[in-house]
């Protein structure tokens, strides 16, 4: 996820958070305000009601009630309101006003309704006198801020994320400039672009800044490092092919003995393996450097065919059966001569490590929209901690073998170099399968 979209959604979240809290606070608040206005409207009634009454009046009520409990009560026909006037057991010690939330049932309806309730003395007689305002109406209005709050929540987080995204875009419009033209060409000093980012934000002009310094020391260090390798191409094997030709001049001399004829022919091939370690350095030296093109078409059906002709005697020398299942015509955009040399090493290790009348299958397919070639063998296998080292420099599954253990660190280097990534799933003395995963925004599969 974009970072832009991350910090839309935490500002969203935000807002939410706080909508959230006033729609739990904000009921209780409103419910505060009506009970105080409720409330008030009741010590009104009640002040009018004891100002207005007399004992005359209190007996009236009294004796003209419908029941025996000498309770005098009075509703409104909507019920919203009622009065209810008792007398007392005994007398109140003193005037006292309370107000509670109590349920109600007049005329077989119930209701809730807001009491005031009032002990007073009147005529060495003790009465209380209860008012009620029904709550229905600030149920309703609690119900109706909730379901407005909730609409304006939503409303709200959708406006303000949108906005979030369009305004982030803008400010982070530098920052992914920078990357696509700074940062994504860290591997390529020569191709990178000095050139300033037009950025508003100070922080963004100093990156700029900052990476531009650095890919001109990184340009530096990939000068001098290409100016060693190339002195080391010159240096070293110079010196060996000057070695290599007075050692061959040599074996010319008809004077020599056999003993001395083997040890020149054994110092030739010490030579030779030299210059074999030092151009595979090398080699690797200048893909981890990106001293390639990689712009060639390639086509992996025509090299595993080219392949299998030129390594046909190797493989029938052991007795190997050779069965390759490449169809598509799978091409993609690299190094023709690095990839040759990838596949190439792959499929002389499978040949190496093979068993007697052992195979090799070289087939295809889809894994997760990622195109692969996989390459089998029926060899000795491999065990964890040899798969853990096998691509590095200078490891060997087996020392009966031949060979200097770089073939599979070149074939690391090349496949990082052009994006493959390479599996390894191997069981000991059953055989080993190496696969090549390929990048699914270059590959290609023709139609």
């Amino acid at each position: 996820m974009k970072i832009k979209h991350q910090l839309a959604i935490f500002n969203a979240l935000t807002r939410l958070l706080v909508i959230l809290v006033l729609w739990l606070m904000l009921p209780i608040l409103v419910e505060n305000v009506v009970y105080r206005h409720i409330n008030n409207g009741l010590i009104e009634k009640k002040k009018k009601f004891i100002d207005l009454l007399n004992q005359k009046e209190i007996n009236d009520l009294i004796e003209n009630s419908d029941d025996s409990t000498e309770t005098y009560s009075q509703f409104t026909t909507l019920h919203s309101e009622f009065l209810v006037l008792s007398r007392l057991p005994s007398k109140p010690s003193q005037k006292k006003t309370t107000f509670s939330n109590d349920n109600r049932i007049i005329e077989g309806e119930e209701n809730e309704y807001r009491i005031l309730q009032y002990h007073f003395t009147y005529g060495n007689q003790g009465y209380q006198l209860e008012i009620g305002s029904s709550l229905s109406e600030v149920n309703d209005l609690t119900f109706s801020v909730r379901l407005f709050i909730i609409i304006v929540l939503v409303v709200i987080v959708l406006i303000t994320f949108l906005a979030d995204t369009v305004y982030i875009e803008y400010l982070l419009k530098p920052f992914y400039k920078i990357i696509d033209t700074k940062i994504r060409r860290v591997n390529e000093p020569e191709a990178f672009d000095h050139t300033p980012i037009n950025a508003k934000s100070r922080d963004f002009k100093e990156l700029d800044f900052v990476l531009n310094q650095m890919m001109d020391r990184i340009a530096e260090v990939f000068k001098k490092e290409k100016q060693f390798i190339s002195n080391v191409s010159h240096e070293l094997l110079t010196p060996i092919a000057l070695l290599k030709n007075k050692l061959e001049n040599l074996l010319q001399n008809e004077s020599l003995n056999d003993n001395a004829i083997d040890k020149i022919a054994g110092s030739l091939k010490t030579l030779d393996m030299l210059k074999k370690i030092i151009n595979n350095l090398l080699l690797i030296s200048r893909i981890e450097n990106n001293q390639y093109e990689s712009n060639e078409h390639i086509n992996f059906k025509e090299i595993i065919n080219d392949l299998q002709e030129d390594l046909q005697d190797r493989i029938d020398d052991k007795g190997i059966t050779f069965v390759n299942k490449i169809e598509d015509d799978f091409s993609f955009t690299g190094n023709k001569t690095l990839i040759h040399i990838l596949i190439y090493n792959l499929v002389t290790n499978a040949i190496k490590y093979n068993k007697a009348d052992g195979s090799i299958m070289v087939s295809e397919g889809f894994l997760n929209n990622q195109y692969f070639i996989a390459i089998a063998d029926s060899g000795i296998g491999l065990s964890e901690s040899q798969i853990e080292n096998i691509f590095n420099r200078f490891a060997r599954v087996s020392s009966d073998q031949e060979g200097q253990g770089l073939g599979l660190a070149i074939a690391k280097s090349i496949a990082v170099f052009h994006h493959i990534e390479i599996k390894v799933f191997s069981i000991l003395n059953q055989g080993t399968t190496f696969t090549l995963l390929f990048s699914e925004t270059e590959d290609k599969i023709k139609s």
